[in-house]
């Protein structure tokens, strides 16, 4: 049997980069030229090149529906995905790499192939692009035959979201201290206070309707799932991904004894989210984990609300990608002790922050 060849033409882009953002993507019969699926929807604020790798994904996915044992060529204007998927350039930022990987799932690697074009060769995608972030519906794959029109994030037809309710572990010594206290040691108990503002988190999310408690390993985040689970009835599942950043030689020390001991260090993870302290994580490097224990939920408890205890970063890091916020915006948020962030995602793939850091 003859293997279909699919062309993919996507495009994406973000008006002010980092911008109000969107994809087109459209998927081709290679040998008739024939349209077959077309997709389109606005993503919130980002960047330009995760606007480009957004159109690849909902392209490959759309040709995916069609035939999954298809050869994909994918057409793009964009000459960084078009080189970084090709293999000849290396992807440096975090979450072009988690992009990156989510487009070697959809299909092999070896059956997707990818092609540089003129932006005017690529009008098609680009014009689903403008009509997205105009306001206007565009219609996307159903299945793989009937297209029907994209909704609107937030839409009752899209059915209750997946709520997570996302808790920042109560107050330790440590914390009180403003000492580092990363994910590579277990790290000190709650003190007092962090127990009573574990409980008060408790019983805020007792009317929350939660179906599980996930937690990193970490003894802090383990006890203050603990206090809540009780309340709720529900017991702690514990997964190391949801882990803090592990800060190496810096674990332990605040941030005036680490300008004195890591002065050109510290100077220069305050300048990049991709510097590593020694011996530790890069903020960069939190990313991928974090996103795919993120996924793992939405796929395990869709529509449903589910309470995840964690710490600052991955706190901080759900947070900036829910609103397609640069990475340099992590230093701006500072959820407290024992505070609540509820992320909500809908099935068509938008967000929305209902609160950040609530303290109860």
């Amino acid at each position: 049997m003859t293997t279909r060849k699919l062309i993919v033409e996507a495009d994406g882009g973000s008006r002010g980069n980092p911008g109000p953002a969107a994809f087109g993507a459209v998927v081709r019969d290679a040998a008739s030229g024939e349209v077959l699926a077309e997709a389109a929807e606005t993503i919130g604020v980002t960047t330009n090149n995760v606007a480009e790798y957004r159109g690849l994904l909902a392209g490959l996915r759309a040709a995916r529906g069609i035939d999954p044992d298809a050869v994909v060529e994918a057409r793009l204007d964009s000459k960084l995905v078009v080189e970084q998927l090709s293999g000849r350039w290396q992807i440096k930022n975090a979450e072009l790499r988690s992009l990156a990987g989510e487009a070697g799932q959809i299909f092999p690697r070896e059956r997707v192939s990818y092609t540089w074009v003129p932006r005017a060769e690529n009008a098609y995608a680009d014009r689903l692009v403008n009509q997205a972030l105009d306001g206007r519906p565009v219609p996307a794959p159903a299945d793989a035959t009937s297209p029907v029109t994209k909704l609107t994030a937030w839409s009752p037809e899209l059915g209750p979201p997946t709520t997570l309710q996302v808790v920042r572990h109560g107050q330790t010594a440590m914390t009180a201290a403003r000492r580092f206290s990363g994910g590579g040691v277990p790290g000190p108990s709650l003190d007092e206070l962090g127990r009573e503002q574990a409980a008060r988190a408790a019983e805020l999310l007792s009317t929350s309707g939660a179906v599980a408690v996930v937690c990193s390993p970490m003894v802090r985040t383990r006890e203050t799932a603990d206090i809540i689970g009780r309340r709720l009835g529900l017991t702690t599942t514990v997964d190391e991904a949801w882990r803090e950043c592990d800060f190496g030689d810096w674990d332990g020390l605040t941030l005036a004894e680490i300008g004195e001991r890591y002065p050109d260090a510290l100077a220069g993870w305050f300048g990049t989210t991709a510097l590593r302290p020694p011996g530790g994580e890069s903020l960069d490097d939190v990313v991928p984990r974090v996103s795919a224990a993120r996924d793992a939920l939405l796929a395990t408890y869709p529509g449903q609300p589910v309470v995840v205890v964690t710490h600052s970063i991955p706190m901080r890091t759900l947070t900036r990608l829910a609103l397609g916020a640069p990475a340099e915006s992590l230093f701006r948020l500072l959820p407290s002790p024992g505070s609540v962030t509820e992320l909500q995602y809908y099935a068509d793939g938008s967000t929305a922050l209902p609160s950040f850091g609530h303290r109860p």
